[in-house]
């Protein structure tokens, strides 16, 4: 059984603290749950709009990159691109990466409303594939 989560993007800022986020106020103490990049980036603004719609928050996350962590006290680490799974597999045996190829929000260019669009579709997307992922923890009274 999964016991500690470890999700990776390219910089930490979007997708990897987002689907950590969600996963870690959904699992409770039952998981631990981390994020980190290829590299250290900043937080973006739209996750923590997007992310307190739903009630989750951003409060406690530091950006930090992939190297700052001792990956092998992870059973699973999910990458969400494919640098971040390539990194991940630098460190971890094939079978304890996933890869979720998840869009970029920040690609998408236009006005606030197109924007949020984006970033809602990001988190729906996320909180689809944890569910599926991991159905004890969506389950439980």
């Amino acid at each position: 059984m999964v016991k500690s989560v470890l999700f990776a993007c390219n910089l930490n800022s979007v997708r990897s603290p987002m689907a950590a986020a969600i996963l870690r106020a959904r699992a409770g103490e039952t998981l631990r749950v981390d994020s980190a990049g290829v590299y250290e980036g900043g937080l973006d603004p739209f996750i923590e709009a997007v992310l307190g719609e739903i009630g989750v928050s951003l409060a406690e996350h530091e950006p930090k990159a992939m190297n700052a962590l001792d990956l092998s006290k992870f059973d699973l680490a999910i990458a969400l691109t494919p640098e971040a799974a390539a990194e991940a597999r630098r460190f971890l045996p094939r079978e304890r990466v996933e890869f979720w190829d998840i869009e970029n929000p920040s690609d998408i260019r236009g006005g606030r409303d197109q924007l949020m669009a984006a970033y809602r579709g990001v988190r729906e997307d996320l909180e689809a594939r944890l569910k599926a992922r991991f159905p004890e923890i969506y389950q439980k009274p």
